[in-house]
């Protein structure tokens, strides 16, 4: 992997056009192997459970407490392929009285736990690697309103997303493969913040749908086929609409 990306073209459009219903993003993984990962991210990484999820299509959704966000580790009944992946590292910041370690999850993603502040890191922090890292951030900036923290660092909320170029980062196949698969922005309104995204060149990976009175989601895809969750959940903004 090579090394940050550079400084990116000015850009294009009103950064902070992006309604966010929650100050951060949220991890997704998907494992067929649920007792080890559980055990890890409970026990080595110090995340508090939070609740199980039907996701349907024979997947349960655990769900931790991630420094503000939520790690949604996706068991799998069904078996689940190798395959690439953009996202290469999760970094933590310690909880109280929880020293500095580098981890390997079960499942082989590399996670780091740091003293919070290191290296910028206020909560989370995602390492990415793209073809492209100027294209990257400037999606990132215009669709998410990140902000730029120089040397390859996008800032949303408490989240920082390292973009690390990468020339045979991708192209990523299907979501639902073994390891880190996606990210979660929580938007006010998910059709708006989809169709933004299609015009600021993130590409289609699933329309909006709505989940029963829990939440509007769709997905979008970097260049790199990286994917990205776009949720509006009625728990953070209120009632949703009809249809």
């Amino acid at each position: 992997m090579g090394g940050p990306a550079r400084h990116p073209a000015p850009l294009a459009v009103d950064p902070v056009a992006v309604e966010l219903a929650k100050p951060c993003l949220d991890v997704g993984v998907y494992t067929n192997n649920h007792d080890e990962m559980r055990a890890f991210y409970e026990t080595d990484v110090a995340l508090p459970y939070e609740e199980l999820l039907r996701a349907g299509g024979g997947v349960h959704q655990h769900r931790f407490g991630l420094r503000g966000g939520v790690f949604k580790l996706n068991h799998s009944r069904d078996p689940l392929d190798e395959d690439v992946t953009c996202f290469r590292r999760l970094v933590v910041a310690a909880a109280p009285g929880q020293a500095p370690a580098r981890l390997v999850d079960p499942d082989g993603l590399a996670v780091e736990i740091v003293a919070p502040g290191r290296d910028a890191v206020e909560a989370v922090a995602v390492h990415w690697g793209s073809r492209d890292p100027d294209r990257l951030g400037r999606l990132l900036a215009e669709g998410l309103g990140a902000r730029d923290a120089g040397d390859g660092r996008w800032q949303v909320g408490t989240t920082l997303l390292v973009v690390e170029e990468d020339p045979v980062a991708g192209p990523m196949g299907p979501m639902r493969a073994r390891g880190f698969r996606y990210l979660t922005v929580q938007v006010r309104d998910v059709r708006r913040e989809h169709a933004r995204l299609l015009e600021l060149g993130w590409s289609e990976g699933r329309p909006p749908v709505r989940l029963g009175d829990v939440a509007f989601i769709s997905f979008v895809r970097d260049p790199d086929g990286a994917w990205l969750e776009v949720s509006q959940r009625a728990s953070l903004t209120g009632p949703l609409p009809s249809h």
